[in-house]
């Protein structure tokens, strides 16, 4: 009786669980989503999107009304949402204005209103959830002209007039478009969505031979039809179109895309699992945001495989949810009857054991299989999280191949400017004897050399992307071979003042390999080891053996490579952030590429300096894949030519004999060979000094220059940073600066403009327009300096807008101040404006063209023809108060400067 009367207890704890629980599953949320209509597939998945993300909420009740595109209907439906209270309310509206007041009165009525799809007027709403619209235009014009160099003629096919999406869409698209010259938006259909209300329009324009060269819907349906038009008239082939919605399906975007009936189509998520998730969120009591923007990307013919196959495995987990939740409600059905039977047997006391043994064996059963169910879900859910994972990693890759492709293009600007002009130079003097352009041909060569092997690394790219490269292994001496290198390097490591160095402890090194792409990967190391080792540092090359593999270390001793890096270094298109220097991106990834397809490896290590280890087996058994020759061929490396001298050695032009009446120019290039093209062109007319950047600032400071030519992409300081500063600084501010540079965008012209610049040249340029343009700078800067001689006295207070300006301001307040100290010199002067006399001497020389004393001297002498008309001072009063030593020498100087002694000038 006692072991009973405990398992009553027993019972009763279970029974008040599960009231409890009862209890707080019966807690019910209603949920009222007015659907603007269900005629398409796009909404029809919304609604079924919206049905499984709701069957994971037990608590939730979804009810969802069509209004059949009739607005009247759609207000009468969600005013009945209204009348009966529902918790949350959730609307497409098929227009804006109209559906407005009836959003108003149910947030009146305190019901939290999603918005999803289309907008409404005003903002009286708790959220928004939807594709940024605007953002869908503007990606589908960015498609359309990043496929076209040439320009072309677009028809636009827009939705029902009134609805948000079709404004937005449309204002997006033609605000890229119509920033474009060559680019032009010629009709525009007005459709209502569906495709049968742009076929007659569109056939019209065919019929009238109006046709364009692409072809912009606003869904992949309207889209649909105007490819069906196009083929009536057989131009299906001569016209792209693009759509929006990109949905999966037989008859969805993606499928046409992939069919090559769409040439692409911009994703516009249905959002209908997300307006559920937001609406639990209110229901929690969280805190949302107003406008929640849902991600769109371009789906075409390189990434339509992709999104299928995305889009197949959420279908599937959509499936498999909805049987998950299936059971899971089977299951709900079957615990909750049978704890109703509990309840009922605990009256019957006389069969209270057997029940409750019952009970406690079908509350385990259930357990058991929501624990299965849990990990189902749990499997799911890492699914997705994968699938996430692999979304960002592809908009990663994308976006390191775009900043390649700018990389590449700024990589070949800078050889293309010094082929043209040294083309341009032979061209104009091609009379001549040919010995005076040496230099220019050498430049054409070497220059040429250098895009031949970027083009090289990008084949080289191309063939190991698509599995096409084949080893010819071939029997060779490693230590001769590397030797072979190390010999072409050995006149650049003359120039550059570097100490290369060759140690082997091999004896007979003999490995199979290809020697032509082992070639590539040593040229490689070894031209980057070249690239970032300073002047008067060390390379060394190290062969080695173990018992299976033979070692070859390159070692240098410049900047290195951060630690972080060390497993992206050799991914494709990847630098290491402490690199400056513009490059593809290539070569390592390439170096890494050859080295595994001999089944050896390669590693990178930095400490005072970058160390790079190529490991290779020995023997030929690792490559029983390939034929291999035993036929020792002549050493002969394919690079050899291309280092020697892809920078021209520094020719010593003649320096001529200092002339103080030319201006000085300084130029602050990086590359080399450009820095001695423009020496050899404005060396006749300036003294002009060089800086490759590292040093730019403080050679501005220390000569003073009367112009400036800047590069932007510099080692060290940015051109952007050495403008700013020059121009922000007393001794340097009136420098005219002139930028010339590879990028040709409109924000690095701006942001230069902004730091300073006086003018921004792009490459690759012609040398009259940057000649002229220094003559124009120096002209302008001449005018200025008339106007600051004869002009300062008349400029009021309020005027003074420039740092040249203020600086005259300063020095004439300084003058005036201590004017009647015999004592004051130019080094008190120069101290009071806290800079040292030589910078003085040369800001005064640079803006008024007159040295600093005879400018002091001109400040007194006018301010003694003053005292003289309007004072009654006599000559030696006036001479010892504007500091003279005596009044002799006061009336030599003013007879010197106006002609008459100072008694004549007063009489």
């Amino acid at each position: 009786m006692k072991y009973v009367f405990k398992v009553v207890l027993i019972a009763l704890f279970f029974l008040s669980i599960s009231c409890t629980d009862n209890k707080s599953q019966n807690q019910k949320y209603s949920i009222g989503f007015s659907q603007a209509m269900t005629t398409d597939n796009w909404r029809k998945q919304m609604n079924r999107s919206m049905q499984v993300e709701a069957s994971m909420h037990p608590e939730i009740e979804l009810e969802i009304s069509d209004a059949g595109n009739n607005v009247e209907k759609q207000i009468e439906q969600i005013e009945k949402f209204i009348e009966a209270g529902v918790d949350i309310l959730i609307v497409s509206p098929i227009q804006s204005v109209p559906i407005t007041p009836v959003i108003d009165k149910a947030m009146v009525a305190g019901i939290p209103t999603i918005i999803i799809d289309r907008k409404i007027e005003g903002s009286n709403y708790t959220a928004y959830l939807g594709a940024d619209n605007f953002e869908i235009g503007s990606n589908a014009a960015r498609y359309i002209l990043s496929g076209e160099e040439s320009g072309a003629e677009i028809f636009e096919l827009t939705g029902a007039e009134g609805s948000s999406p079709a404004h937005e869409r449309s204002k997006g698209f033609r605000d890229i478009i119509n920033a474009t010259k060559d680019f032009k938006i010629t009709h525009r259909i007005k459709g209502d969505w569906e495709k049968s209300s742009i076929t007659s329009a569109l056939a019209a324009l065919f019929e009238d031979e109006v046709i364009p060269d692409f072809i912009f819907a606003h869904n992949d349906r309207m889209a649909l039809g105007a490819w069906e038009v196009a083929r009536d008239y057989s131009l299906e082939d001569q016209i792209k179109i693009i759509g929006v919605d990109g949905l999966f399906g037989p008859s969805g975007g993606i499928q046409l895309v992939k069919e090559g009936i769409l040439d692409a189509t911009i994703l516009y998520p249905t959002g209908g699992a997300e307006a559920i998730k937001l609406a639990q969120q209110i229901l929690d009591g969280d805190s949302v945001g107003k406008n929640n923007i849902l991600r769109t990307v371009v789906i075409d013919s390189v990434n339509v495989g992709i999104m299928q196959n995305q889009f197949d495995k959420i279908n599937q987990q959509q499936n498999d949810i909805a049987r998950q939740q299936y059971t899971i409600k089977e299951q709900i059905a079957t615990y909750n009857s049978q704890n109703n039977l509990v309840k009922i047997m605990m009256g019957l006391a006389a069969i209270l054991f057997f029940l409750m043994l019952w009970s406690i064996y079908l509350l385990y059963k259930n357990k058991k299989s929501k624990k299965r169910l849990e990990l189902n879900n749990q499997k799911i859910i890492v699914q997705r999280n994968q699938i996430e994972d692999f979304a960002q990693k592809l908009k990663e890759s994308n976006e390191s191949k775009i900043n390649f492709f700018t990389a590449l293009s700024h990589e070949f600007k800078t050889p293309l400017t010094l082929i043209t002009s040294s083309i341009e130079n032979i061209a104009k003097n091609s009379s001549g004897s040919l010995k005076a352009f040496d230099y220019e041909t050498k430049l054409i060569i070497n220059n040429s050399k250098r895009l031949l092997r970027l083009i090289n690394e990008l084949l080289d790219f191309r063939k190991l992307e698509g599995d096409s490269f084949r080893l010819k292994p071939v029997r060779t001496n490693l230590h001769d071979f590397i030797e072979s290198i190390y010999s072409d390097f050995k006149s650049e490591a003359l120039r550059k003042s570097i100490t290369l160095e060759l140690t082997s402890n091999v004896k007979d090194p003999v490995a199979y390999i290809d020697r032509d792409m082992m070639d590539k990967v040593f040229f490689n190391l070894l031209s980057n080891a070249f690239r970032f080792t300073p002047k008067n540092g060390n390379i060394s090359i190290k062969l080695s053996e173990t018992e299976k593999l033979f070692e070859i270390t390159i070692k240098d001793s410049g900047l290195g490579i951060p630690k972080e890096e060390y497993h992206r270094i050799f991914d494709p298109f990847t630098q290491a952030t402490n690199n400056g220097k513009v490059s593809s991106g290539l070569g390592l990834y390439i170096t890494k590429q050859f080295v595994e397809l001999h089944k050896g490896q390669i590693s990178v290590t930095s400490r005072q300096g970058a160390e790079f280890k190529v490991s290779l087996q020995k023997g030929k058994d690792h490559l029983t894949d390939y034929e291999v020759s035993e036929k020792e061929l002549s050493l002969k490396t394919g690079q050899g030519d291309s280092i020697l001298n892809e920078e021209i050695e520094n020719l010593e032009f003649p320096i001529p004999v200092e002339d103080e009446n030319k201006e000085c120019l300084l130029i602050i290039e990086d590359n080399s060979d450009l820095s001695q093209l423009l020496y050899k062109k404005f060396h006749p007319f300036f003294r002009v000094y060089l800086s490759d950047g590292t040093d730019g600032i403080e050679k501005a400071l220390e000569i003073i220059p009367d112009v400036i030519i800047c590069d932007l992409n510099l080692p060290e300081k940015s051109g952007f940073e050495i403008c700013h500063e020059l121009k922000n600084d007393l001794r340097t501010s009136h420098i005219p600066t002139l930028i010339l540079t590879a990028l040709s965008d409109e924000e690095s012209r701006l942001k230069a403009l902004k730091a300073g610049a006086d003018m921004y040249i792009t490459k690759p340029f012609n040398f009259e327009v940057l000649e002229q343009s220094i003559i124009s700078v120096l002209y302008n800067r001449e005018k200025l300096r008339y106007y600051y001689t004869n002009k300062i006295d008349e400029v009021k207070d309020e005027e003074f807008n420039t740092s040249e300006q203020n600086f005259l301001k300063d020095l004439n307040s300084l003058i005036e101040k201590n004017i009647a100290q015999p004592n004051f010199s130019v080094e008190d002067l120069a101290q009071q404006l806290h800079i040292s006399r030589v910078q003085l001497y040369r800001k005064v020389k640079a803006i008024l063209g007159i040295s600093i004393s005879e400018y002091i001297n001109s400040q007194k002498l006018a301010k003694a023809k003053n005292l003289l008309q309007d004072s009654s001072l006599n000559i030696s009063e006036i001479a010892y108060q504007l500091g003279y030593s005596s009044p002799g020498y006061f009336s030599t100087s003013f007879k010197n400067k106006y002609g008459v002694s100072p008694k004549q000038y007063r009489s």
